[in-house]
């Protein structure tokens, strides 16, 4: 094996830092060859080793009773009842989105399904959770379009539905958008894949597509800063295919069904690498490939540019012996490359050859498992003081109801989700725009409940709060649908950790988000961590974004948004305090302002509100529930007349701060009159403020006097977004 000295630029640019490079001398007891400082740089880059994170995330609360297969797969998975299972995770592609915002995006929806069904659920459900910069940032528009545009080719060429998720807007990511996406797929409990390799002599099995130059160095580009050179990383954007990933999932599907597979690993961030390191490190095994036996695109491949490279739709399969011809058929059958590349060992080592020449010889637990892990130092983020309703601009309320629901960040994102196919597979069965997404367990009255949220503006004020409001946030919209939440999963995006300031909005984000899921009996069992979300030294806000997913028993008992009709009695269920203004919407979008202690969460008021609530709805007590978030109860009010088409009016409701202000912990919800008293009892028995506040009716919304008519509130609502793409360029 030749090896060529490595320089100090080396080290640089495979973004190691000189301590690492010493511990790699220590670890091999000689220098690296350029094919294994490339493997080196990418399983111990932060995207795929978590090194400045794991001591923190390792705190989190991740059983649970129904709780399969915690963090360390490629996706969590939780009981879901009647032999079945649900299985889950959110991935961001945050980086690649911004220099290549349409095969960023794609991609990253094409990685997160490979993630669910290479356990060997089929995917059901798509959600995204996506951050852009100002939208007068002159590439903005840019950026939404094109990864609006990437979500949906991919995903509605795949034929899994995108049901729901997040649209913001802040100049924190003007330099720097965040794409997160999710997936939710279901399998049956017996019939769950994993990625730890065994059987010495197994052969290592190569399937998908074939391996090009596209996605080289990937992972590391992700785990750094931007800067203003960065639109020339376009090599290491991945290109996706929709068409290939519909056969490759079909192709796994069928394999799964037979008895031929002993483990299985989607070839993700850092490709060949991190599947083949993984697969053998969680086994206790070694592996030994022969390089030019992978498929090809182009030629003239290195063994160092197939192993970095990141191309997509591509699995590593372990069969089990003498199952090649079976496995082989399969995936020609679906005109997809087969190719046995290489063998399980019992060394514990990974040996690469290239026509007979060792190209690789590395120890396989020190990259897998033994990568750096930084106690990294942090300070706590300074809190800011609780923000006094009286000293907030005080503006007339349908003023400002009027600018709150067409502002950027409340405005409909019809003009976003109607790219996307919904409805594809049947199961829908509530569509973009409610609280939480619901999709059928197939053949069956039972389904799942799916929610993505953060308040990023929360987390920037008070790391702990906003990290606990995220959770407490998504297990509320599952709530406010009938759903029972049972776990999350979480991706964790932020600036550059080496800094101080923003390792303590990590570590303290991670702390609100594990009181929160222990308070909540709501374990996390999946996750990402994105950092360096920063360009030329300037940080994104803070957005830990998590991704919940409950069960709905019976579909029969299901909530929705809208106001079903005039007459009805409208509550205010978990009412507490006289109304939170700092950090809220109408203190940004109504005074210009960003400051004070966000709002705090209670979790056992919240628990026992969310209780209560669902207890109503299963008992069909209700006939429309929404949770209370930005804009308060006013924008909450607003959402479910627009969506019902049916006005309301208001009584005993007054001031700036009660009509916006934020509070945690609250629903609005509306009920037939026949079930005002028994509501109200069953309240007063859970201990949960519930407060008449007025009748559904009419077409405005009314209180004290003063009107806004809900078709001036729906062209506001619904014209921001389609007016803001179609502006000239």
């Amino acid at each position: 094996m030749t090896t060529a000295k490595i320089t100090a630029a080396d080290i640089k640019t495979h973004g190691l830092s000189n301590d690492e490079y010493k511990k790699i001398l220590e670890v091999l007891g000689r220098e690296p060859n350029l094919v294994e400082l490339g493997i080196f740089s990418v399983m111990w880059s932060e995207h795929c080793s978590y090194k400045s994170s794991k001591k923190w995330l390792k705190t989190l609360p991740t059983t649970a009773p129904w709780v399969i297969c915690g963090p360390g797969e490629n996706a969590g998975v939780i009981d879901i009842g009647e032999g079945l299972a649900a299985i889950f995770k959110m991935e961001s592609h945050n980086h690649p989105s911004f220099i290549e915002p349409y095969q960023g995006a794609a991609t990253g929806v094409g990685g997160i399904l490979r993630d669910v069904f290479t356990m060997g659920a089929r995917p059901i459900a798509n959600m995204n959770a996506l951050r852009f910069g100002s939208p007068d940032h002159p590439k903005t528009r840019h950026l939404v379009s094109g990864v609006v545009a990437g979500i949906a080719g991919y995903g509605n060429c795949v034929g899994v539905p995108t049901v729901g998720g997040e649209v913001n807007f802040h100049a924190s990511y003007n330099g720097n958008i965040l794409v997160n996406a999710m997936t939710v797929g279901l399998a049956k409990q017996d019939k769950i894949f994993y990625s730890a390799a065994a059987g010495a002599g197994n052969p290592v099995v190569y399937v998908g597509s074939k391996t090009g130059r596209d996605g080289i160095h990937g992972a590391t580009m992700a785990s750094a800063e931007f800067d203003a050179n960065s639109e020339e990383k376009r090599p290491t954007v991945q290109v996706g295919d929709p068409f290939t990933e519909k056969l490759l999932i079909e192709a796994c599907m069928e394999l799964m069904a037979t008895d031929a597979i002993q483990s299985i690993q989607d070839m993700g961030a850092a490709g060949l690498t991190s599947s083949s390191f993984e697969m053998a490190s969680k086994g206790g095994m070694g592996v030994e490939l022969e390089m030019e036996k992978v498929p090809q695109r182009e030629e003239g491949m290195t063994p160092y540019e197939m192993m970095l490279s990141e191309s997509q739709e591509r699995m590593l399969i372990i069969l089990k012996p003498g199952k090649e011809d079976i496995a082989r058929a399969i995936f020609e059958k679906w005109e997809l490359d087969f190719a046995v590349i290489g063998h399980l060992t019992t060394t514990g080592r990974m040996i690469l050859k290239f026509h007979g020449e060792v190209v690789c010889d590395l120890p396989i637990d020190p990259l897998a498992q033994a990568s750096p892990e930084y106690d990294r130092p942090w300070t706590p983020t300074r809190r800011q003081s609780i923000l006094e309703a009286k000293d907030v601009k005080d503006v007339a309320w349908p003023e400002a109801l009027k600018t709150l629901i067409g502002c950027p960040d409340l405005a409909s994102r019809k003009w976003v989700y109607e790219q996307y196919d919904h409805m594809v597979m049947a199961d829908t069965c509530q569509r973009p725009g409610g609280d939480a997404a619901v999709v059928r367990i197939h053949g069956s009255n039972r389904g799942l409940a799916i929610s993505t949220d953060v308040t990023p503006r929360y987390v920037l004020a008070d790391p702990l709060e906003g990290g606990k409001q995220a959770v407490a946030e998504t297990w509320r919209n599952i709530t406010a649908v009938g759903g029972r939440p049972l776990a999350i999963t979480d991706n964790l995006n932020f600036g550059n950790p080496q800094k101080p300031e923003i390792m303590g909005q990590i570590v303290e984000a991670i702390k609100g988000i594990g009181e929160a899921c222990k308070g909540l009996d709501y374990p996390v069992i999946s996750g990402n961590v994105s950092l360096y979300n920063e360009t030329d030294g300037n940080p994104i806000m803070p957005t830990p974004a998590i991704g919940g997913v409950g069960l709905i028993d019976n579909l029969d008992t299901m909530m929705t948004v809208p106001f079903k009709a005039e007459k009805e009695i409208i509550l205010l269920a978990g009412q507490a305090g006289g109304g939170w203004l700092g950090q809220s919407l109408y203190l940004r979008e109504i005074c210009g302002q960003e400051k004070g202690a966000p709002p705090p969460v209670d979790l056992l008021h919240e628990r026992r509100v969310g209780d209560f609530v669902r207890s109503m709805i299963h008992g069909k007590k209700l006939t429309a529930c929404h949770d209370l978030s930005d804009g308060g109860l006013m924008v909450a009010l607003a959402e479910m007349a627009l969506s019902g088409d049916v006005g309301c009016e208001l009584k005993n409701v007054a001031g700036h701060a009660r009509l916006f202000g934020e509070d945690q912990g609250r629903y609005v919800l509306t009920v037939k009159t026949s079930d005002l008293a028994g509501v109200k009892a069953a309240a007063t028995a859970a201990n949960v403020a519930l407060e008449e506040i007025g009748a559904t009716g009419g077409t405005a919304i009314a209180l004290n006097g003063a009107s806004v008519a809900l078709a001036d509130l729906r062209k506001l609502h619904e014209g921001w977004f389609p007016g803001y793409m179609a502006r000239p360029a």
